[in-house]
């Protein structure tokens, strides 16, 4: 039995789309879990047992299905969220996955953006023909629509977290990008390598994704990163591989221990994105990844952010992990994420 069997209690399984059966699946269980009506034992990173109070038992699987269907959009919310309560307050060590999601944990700007971000470019792609690359004009649709959603997004969440440039730009009338080189472009792209059809897609999505604010070339480069390494991770790539990518970019020599003690504050692209895929290089499982990224201090919930994305296509997001995540976000973030989910699947 999946988790569809939860989804029967609002009706006809079959009837709902991936996407919205992946938020209601995990909603129902976080919900059957607080009435002390099942508990569930993890094992492994890939599936977990559900014990019911009448002794019957299943196993579960994450998301609607199986934790194939990738969700594409929670493990930079995971990430986001975890690291929330750090940023702040830097700490200097690991913590345990019972610590990374907790009571007082939050989303802020990375998971509003990154919605806006998925909002914008599936979108876009839905008004362009399948070869898109080809199409002319094609980067304009994409840019104008992502520009859309993320002034949309931003006024809706005016109090997310935002630094002063970008407050500034959702609230203009008639916005322009603004030269920056801060790390807003990395950890708002993860939905580019998952709309992809290929490397070079993925690549152009998160450079159009970035220049909508962060034109400078660094910008760009953070996002363009986190979009090539996932679509090179959800396409079958190594980690061996992909860390010959990103080394392509940024100088990955370096080992979060040998950086941690003297690691501090950095919203640059250039000074928090290289940290993010070695967090992923350096991890065992999702969790592991994010207890790495928020080992080192520094701006904790977008550095999380960034890794969570990029882990998420090569690990799966343990089902008590995702229940709490999906549980801090509203309606609107968690419709978003149902819809975009919805248009990867198509």
């Amino acid at each position: 039995m999946l988790n569809k069997a939860f989804i029967e209690l609002c009706g006809d399984a079959n009837s709902f789309s991936p996407g919205i059966g992946m938020i209601m699946a995990d909603r129902q269980i976080k919900r059957a879990l607080e009435r002390d009506e099942i508990s569930i034992d993890e094992i492994g990173n890939t599936k977990a047992v559900a014990r019911l109070k009448n002794g019957k038992w299943f196993l579960l699987f994450g998301g609607w299905n199986y934790d194939e269907n990738r969700t594409a959009m929670l493990g930079a919310a995971s990430g986001d969220v975890a690291g929330s309560v750090y940023e702040w307050h830097n700490i200097k060590r690991k913590i345990g996955k019972d610590k990374l999601i907790q009571s007082n944990s939050f989303f802020t700007d990375d998971t509003v953006m990154t919605c806006a971000v998925a909002a914008g470019l599936s979108e876009g792609l839905r008004r362009l023909p399948k070869d898109w690359l080809n199409f002319p004009n094609s980067e304009s649709v994409l840019f104008y629509a992502v520009q859309e959603k993320m002034q949309q997004f931003g006024r809706l969440y005016p109090h997310a977290g935002y630094g002063g440039h970008f407050r500034r730009w959702i609230s203009a009338g008639n916005p322009h990008p603004y030269g920056s080189r801060g790390n807003g472009s990395a950890m708002r792209a993860s939905y580019a390598g998952w709309a992809a059809n290929s490397l070079e897609e993925a690549e152009k999505l998160g450079e159009i994704s970035a220049k909508v604010t962060h034109d400078h070339p660094e910008g760009i480069k953070g996002a363009v990163v986190v979009a090539g390494c996932i679509y090179k991770l959800r396409s079958g790539a190594s980690k061996a591989d992909v860390r010959e990518y990103a080394g392509k970019y940024y100088d990955l020599n370096f080992t979060l221990d040998e950086i941690r003690p003297d690691y501090s504050f950095d919203v640059s692209c250039m000074g928090s994105v290289p940290q993010a895929p070695n967090a992923f290089f350096e991890g065992n499982n999702f969790v592991d990844v994010i207890s790495n990224a928020i080992s080192i201090g520094g701006d904790s919930d977008t550095i999380a952010a960034i890794a969570g994305g990029i882990a998420e296509a090569m690990y799966p997001i343990p089902q008590s992990l995702r229940s709490e995540l999906i549980d801090k976000l509203d309606d609107k973030l968690r419709r978003t994420i149902a819809d975009a989910v919805d248009f990867f699947h198509s």
